[in-house]
């Protein structure tokens, strides 16, 4: 008997840690005329503590399952599971108790408050959550060194660039080490050269945290343990960025484009 979220790994089955299964999403026009199919049938597994990029051209429903997966949206059909346990019918107390509980988020949009310096900004979530004020000082040193954020932490969000911000919408996610990170195209406003800065923090400050990224740079998931590949709402490829290179035409293309197109601007 087939077990629902499980792999084979050297003769024995291992839970997946998130299971998404034949997800379907429709949304209707505004006066219900028409009917858009946003995904199709996405099904895919992620173990604890994987590396996993989503691409695919805009419209392709990236998005739509990033928000789904993040329990921001539902789907009209299928199922995910976390731990084996089903996220798609919780109710509204349950869902805000399953983001607080297991989630963190890095969206383009920052979320900052002017108001606030840097520092606050990134403490916010864990004063809500009623941590220690000495345990926070200790959390931030090493995560704000990673990611070469120290001497901004006292200025304001007005004060520092789209790049800055990303970096401490990143901070703030680190230092709740959730269960599951989601980043939609996070890293969009930073150089190749803090990318990689940011690849290294996730490696070393939260390990065991599993990373799902929506991501245009390819240089920002070669290191992904699988790049899920969506056309037309569909998955067009799962693999790794070698194996993708084999396999897919839609990544070898995106690939080529982008690794080409820099050498020839060198």
């Amino acid at each position: 008997m087939e077990v629902k979220g499980a792999r084979m790994t050297g003769g024995n089955r291992i839970m997946a840690l998130l299971e998404v299964t034949n997800v379907k999403k429709i949304y209707s026009t505004r006066f219900g005329g028409n009917q858009v199919q946003a995904l199709a049938n996405v099904t895919f597994s992620v173990e604890s503590g994987e590396f996993v990029a989503i691409m695919g051209e805009s419209g392709s429903g990236k998005t739509t399952l990033l928000n789904i997966l993040a329990s921001l949206d539902r789907p009209t059909e299928g199922e995910v599971l976390l731990d084996g346990k089903s996220i798609v019918h919780l109710t509204e107390k349950e869902i805000s108790a399953f983001r607080r509980n297991n989630l963190g988020f890095v969206f383009q949009d920052f979320n900052l408050l002017d108001t606030f310096s840097l520092r606050d900004n990134i403490y916010l979530p864990l004063v809500l959550a009623g941590e220690d004020y000495r345990e926070m000082e200790q959390k931030i040193r090493p995560v704000a060194k990673a990611l070469r954020i120290t001497e901004i932490l006292e200025k304001y969000p007005y004060e520092v660039s789209g790049g800055q911000k990303q970096r401490l919408c990143i901070a703030r996610a680190l230092l709740k080490k959730p269960k599951i990170l989601i980043l939609d195209d996070s890293t969009s406003a930073v150089d190749t050269k803090t990318d990689a800065l940011i690849r290294k923090a996730f490696r070393e400050e939260i390990p065991d945290t599993t990373k799902i990224i929506i991501a245009q740079r390819v240089a920002s998931i070669e290191d992904a343990d699988q790049i899920i590949v969506l056309d037309g709402g569909a998955v067009a490829g799962v693999g790794t960025s070698q194996e993708l290179l084999k396999t897919n035409e839609i990544y070898r293309e995106v690939y080529e484009s982008q690794v080409r197109g820099g050498e020839e601007n060198e």
